[in-house]
């Protein structure tokens, strides 16, 4: 016959095998993985935010016609009124906090960037595109005309804009895409050895609010 311990051991298995088997079936189901489309039609009307979480905003400025130097800014915050029947009744207002340009150089870099020689954060503490009107090219690419202001001067400004998916994401209506412009430096006063224009590409990702 099993001694006590044996049976003892069998049954503290059998009911941890049991405690396992029960808790599989209480564990719940996984959501189904977004199918984003390539067609802006699939983002609904209404006002969508700039999800800060999936928001990229790098700017590539020539360095004495050596190279490019690569800047990102980590505070970006926007609002997009979106209607895709009618796209040249769309609205989009960007705003940018140029304090928190973030380089890979050394330590105090950043600051020099942000000091009075260049983007002067202490006078112009925000920089922000404001749309004026909407172009659809076809159902993945299109150009935002509008105002870029930085450091107090406001240009007019073109994104191309290439959507790369929109739909039903995890917590509602999402639409991401990549929008690229040229930003002539001397139109908004930064200094005359930045040579050839700026290159500014944001990728982002926009939720729609409930409501």
């Amino acid at each position: 016959m099993p001694s006590r311990v044996t049976v003892l051991a069998l049954g503290a298995a059998a009911a941890s095998a049991a405690a396992l088997l029960a808790g599989a079936g209480l564990a719940p189901a996984q959501p189904a993985m977004p199918k984003p489309v390539q067609d802006y039609h699939a983002a609904p009307a209404g006002t969508y935010a700039l999800d800060v979480r999936h928001t990229g905003l790098v700017a590539r400025i020539p360095h004495l016609g050596f190279s490019y130097s690569i800047f990102r800014f980590q505070d970006v915050t926007g609002k997009l009124a979106w209607d895709p029947a009618n796209p040249a009744a769309n609205k989009l207002d960007v705003s940018v906090d140029p304090k928190s340009i973030a380089t890979s150089a050394t330590p105090g870099f950043s600051d020099e960037l942000t000091g009075a020689q260049y983007l002067n954060v202490a006078k112009f503490p925000t920089a922000t595109f404001t749309s004026k009107a909407f172009h659809a090219v076809d159902a993945t690419h299109g150009k935002v005309d509008g105002d870029l202001t930085i450091m107090g001067v406001t240009r007019p400004a073109t994104f191309d804009v290439t959507l790369v998916g929109a739909g039903q994401g995890f917590r509602g209506p999402v639409m991401g895409v990549t929008a690229r412009t040229d930003v002539d430096p001397t139109g908004f006063g930064l200094p005359p050895f930045i040579k050839g224009p700026i290159q500014l590409t944001i990728d982002t990702e926009f939720d729609k609010q409930a409501g």
